[in-house]
């Protein structure tokens, strides 16, 4: 609310009413200064359970619209994202951009058929892994989307 600044995505979810999740507040180096904070300051409670309800509730509630996923990198996001889904038997559409790779079992390397055989992603899906650093492909898919969001306006006029 108080992000006055329209580069960033914070801003234009705020503006367009969308929510953002964040179920890994308290990993890595945020979480000790979390701990460090409350330690010092008691009082401070973040429910971190209630953003996986609210994640999992965009899925489950989503029907009978469809839900697709956009994972960008992987890791504890991409573990709720997929799992969410799980919960309406599995998302329609699931877009995976990263460098990982599956020999060393991460989650992050998986491909989308291993959340095919989970639920996580619909059988009838046609789900896309893209070898590629996400913050070079995102931007790419993005702006494709709007130039031909804009071409097709273009045409019809």
């Amino acid at each position: 609310k108080e992000i006055n600044d329209e580069s960033s995505y914070l801003y234009w979810a705020y503006k367009n009413n969308i929510p953002v999740y964040c179920p890994a507040l308290t990993d890595g180096s945020l979480g000790d200064m979390l701990f460090c904070h409350a330690v010092r300051n008691p009082g401070l409670i973040i429910d971190i359970v209630q953003d996986i309800r609210l994640i999992n509730g965009e899925a489950i509630h989503a029907s009978p619209r469809k839900t697709g996923v956009i994972i960008l990198g992987g890791g504890l996001p991409k573990h709720h994202i997929c799992n969410a889904n799980m919960f309406r038997n599995g998302a329609d559409y699931a877009v995976y951009i990263n460098t990982a790779q599956e020999f060393d079992g991460s989650d992050s390397g998986a491909q989308p058929d291993e959340a095919v055989s989970w639920g996580k992603i619909k059988g009838s899906a046609k789900p896309v892994k893209v070898h590629c650093d996400a913050t070079i492909a995102f931007p790419l898919l993005v702006a494709a989307t709007f130039a031909r969001r804009s071409h097709s306006a273009n045409s019809t006029n």
